[in-house]
């Protein structure tokens, strides 16, 4: 059990979360929770902070207002008595461990094979030999269906084929959550359904995630809730009945109705 754990038996919890660029408030007051195992879609029009929001989840962005708690720990900061005292970027690099993340353009590392690219931050990061690195990497590239791959450099590779190591990239780091920005909308619309089947896998496993999407079908298939996000705030929260069949409010029936749908 962890001892420093400050939230309830959430995951992920958000906490009154605001963040500015200047004047332009991109989301203000923010707060959700994600239970163990438990995937939240976000949805909505484009520049409404959804990415933004997932980045200050792992706190590659830095909230204004608010907090982000991991596991039970505060995310950049340490309790000393009644105060917060803001982490060194070593202890933060070292919390965001718990995190993976997959973001829109794959991110892979252009001059390092798949074997390379999977096996590079276990063994920098987690400290592990070349040997256990690879046995882990060979059981990801399984997993992801890519076994045939591991000497393959990404330009070798199709977009669905870079980001379904992205993945497993990401995986092989142990991580509690993992964060998804838009994993599939640099993809072409054949390449689509091999990365969200693989997403739909670890969503069956048990993974927590957080996923940015624009695909609607597959945010209800695989969605414990879903989070509608538009002028600064989630305009609508609930299960992918309640937000996508039956919505309520009129912003969500005008966004559904604006894209494809099915």
């Amino acid at each position: 059990m962890n001892k420093t754990r400050e939230t309830g038996n959430a995951v992920i919890t958000i906490k009154n979360a605001t963040k500015s660029y200047g004047r332009h408030v991109v989301f203000s007051n923010l707060s959700v929770e994600v239970e163990e195992g438990g995937v939240l879609c976000i949805i909505g029009p484009s520049g409404t902070g959804k990415s933004t929001l997932l980045r200050c989840i792992n706190r590659l962005e830095v909230l204004d207002k608010g907090a982000v708690y991991i596991d039970g720990e505060r995310v950049g900061c340490k309790k000393e008595g009644n105060h917060y005292r803001t982490l060194a970027e070593d202890a933060i690099a070292k919390q965001r461990q718990k995190t993976g993340m997959v973001f829109q353009q794959f991110n892979l590392f252009k001059h390092l094979s798949v074997m390379d690219n999977i096996t590079l931050a276990p063994r920098k990061v987690l400290g592990l030999s070349d040997s256990e690195a690879r046995q882990i990497a060979v059981g990801l590239l399984q997993r992801v269906g890519l076994s045939d791959k591991a000497k393959a450099y990404p330009s070798e590779l199709s977009g669905g084929q870079k980001q379904r190591i992205a993945i497993a990239r990401a995986l092989a780091m142990k991580p509690k959550v993992m964060l998804f920005d838009e994993p599939t909308s640099a993809l072409d619309p054949e390449l689509v359904g091999e990365v969200l089947t693989v997403m739909k896998s670890l969503a069956a496993e048990g993974m927590t995630m957080v996923i940015v999407t624009h695909e609607m079908s597959f945010a209800r298939n695989v969605a414990t809730a879903i989070a509608f996000m538009d002028g600064g705030s989630i305009a609508a929260y609930g299960t992918p009945q309640e937000v996508l069949d039956h919505p309520s409010n009129p912003r969500v029936r005008q966004f559904l109705s604006a894209i494809e749908y099915s």
